[in-house]
């Protein structure tokens, strides 16, 4: 048997750690054992998935040094490995659960679903909707199917008893039936559910491990039943701890930047990135802290990873990072990763446009341009003194800044000069007097190039971190503030 894994990343975002962190453990086991690494693309979300969102996936894992050997860019013979390609092939094993008795059309709308779960709530039961809680008589069934209604496929699951689930790591799982829903498969637009789409992929591409996140194991019972309803042989399953913060909570761009694209901005090497993630709940056998990839794939066994919260420590990230500049750059190395990192033509040419209409001498460049080649502005309260708000409202228009800029897709300057438009007209303030906070958080002064064009070359990552940084340097925002700011900003938002 050829050992074959993969990484299934969605296409809705920012590259995120945790993804290069589960694509880095499947890689070493893949090459541990002689095996495969496959890259599959799960881009089942219409809405947000998008092609540059892809691409900074396969920029990013490529930066990392992870190269898998099957995947949507190089092709393979398991393709296509995009899943919105792939959907005359789940139609036909949805039809096929359908037509088995394992699955069943629910043309419930999204308010009885809700009113149903609303019941046994009250009741104080599992909120898990069953077959049996979803069924419609006969007649009400044949009516809607008649009249066109739409409807989702949903597969039939026990309403009692306990899954049990092997775990390379964990050894044996179980999970009550009765925590686990009616699982949608098919959407009303055609579309599977992850759950469907991941089943039927790793079986025609011959997945044999998969290593995925912790989140996941409440999913398992599922993707378990529906291995037996096909009649496959399921792939051994390890689910691996979660990255954590300092605190340990859930890594999460609120506390963290989570993006590959932030480190890679901020001037971090790709091997003390990739060498970090390395050291997330597994170590090498002489517990030694600095190692290449190739030395990790050589040492590599999956029973070394600890089930305790790895936790994503950026300033031990930023020691690595140091020690890797030190030891493993000279002067020529480390000239050539400055080229890459900034002093490219590329990024130069973004820059000199918003420069050179206001310097007449060289050396005047760089006060004006320094905020594209730092990385967070060294900012105090009184950094902000300039600013006629209050702090809270400050803090406020910071942070709603924050949460607009997340929601932003196409990162140009034209898209975040609209979210900045709508912002100000809810502040009641002039363009100029609504940036003026902004400017000081993403340049550090209050005089240097269009803060618009900088938050456009900047880019999403460094931009958000920024903005998050002024926001502490304010004095942060409470769990009070924050409840109340989420519940005025959804104003805004709809």
């Amino acid at each position: 048997m050829t050992v074959r894994t993969r990484i299934a990343p969605s296409p809705t975002g920012d590259p995120h750690v945790g993804t290069a962190y589960i694509a880095l453990f499947n890689l070493c086991f893949a090459r541990q054992h002689g095996g495969q690494f496959i890259l599959r693309i799960e881009d089942t979300d219409r809405v947000r998935s998008t092609p540059e969102s892809e691409q900074m996936i396969l920029d990013s894992l490529r930066w990392l040094g992870l190269e898998w050997d099957e995947g949507p860019d190089i092709g393979g013979p398991h393709g296509p490995y995009r899943q919105s390609e792939r959907g005359d092939i789940y139609a036909q094993y949805a039809q096929q659960l359908l037509d088995a008795g394992h699955a069943f059309k629910c043309y419930r709308t999204s308010e009885e679903l809700d009113e149903l779960r609303e019941a046994r709530k009250a009741a104080g039961l599992h909120l898990a909707l069953k077959p049996a809680d979803l069924v419609l008589d006969s007649q009400e069934q044949s009516r809607r199917e008649q009249e066109g209604w739409p409807y989702v496929v949903r597969m039939n699951v026990p309403a009692e008893g306990v899954c049990v689930v092997n775990d390379m790591l964990r050894g044996t799982i179980e999970v009550e039936w009765a925590q686990v829903d009616a699982q949608i498969l098919l959407k009303s637009d055609g579309m599977p559910t992850y759950h469907l789409a991941n089943v039927v992929d790793d079986h025609l591409m011959a997945i044999t491990h998969v290593l995925r996140g912790e989140e996941w194991i409440n999913s398992a019972p599922k993707h378990q039943l529906l291995y037996e309803y096909f009649g496959w042989e399921m792939p051994q399953l390890c689910h691996m701890p979660l990255l954590r913060n300092p605190d340990k909570s859930k890594l999460s761009k609120r506390k963290n930047p989570t993006s590959i694209n932030y480190y890679r901005r901020m001037g971090f090497l790709p091997q003390a990135v990739t060498n970090y993630l390395g050291r997330m709940g597994w170590s090498m056998p002489d517990e030694r802290e600095k190692f290449s990839l190739q030395e990790m794939m050589a040492e590599f066994y999956v029973q070394r990873v600890s089930l305790g919260g790895p936790v994503f420590d950026l300033e031990k990230l930023t020691w690595l990072n140091g020690v890797y500049i030190r030891e493993d750059l000279d002067d020529d190395a480390l000239l050539c990763a400055l080229r890459e990192w900034a002093f490219n033509e590329a990024y130069i040419k973004q820059i000199l446009p918003q420069v050179r209409p206001r310097v007449e001498t060289l050396s005047q460049v760089m006060p004006l341009a320094g905020h594209f080649f730092s990385g967070l502005p060294a900012l105090t309260k009184a950094s902000f003194d300039s600013v006629k708000l209050e702090e809270e409202e400050l803090v406020k228009l910071l942070q709603f800044l924050v949460w607009r800029f997340e929601g932003v897709s196409a990162w140009h300057k034209e898209a975040l000069l609209s979210e900045v438009k709508i912002l100000a007209e809810y502040f009641d303030l002039k363009m100029k007097a609504f940036l003026a906070p902004v400017f000081i958080a993403i340049t550090g002064s209050t005089s240097s190039t269009s803060v618009m064009d900088a938050m456009a070359i900047l880019g999403s990552d460094v931009t958000r971190a920024r903005l998050r940084s002024a926001i502490e340097v304010l004095g942060g925002v409470s769990k009070k503030q924050a409840k109340r700011f989420e519940k005025e900003f959804r104003e805004v938002a709809s």
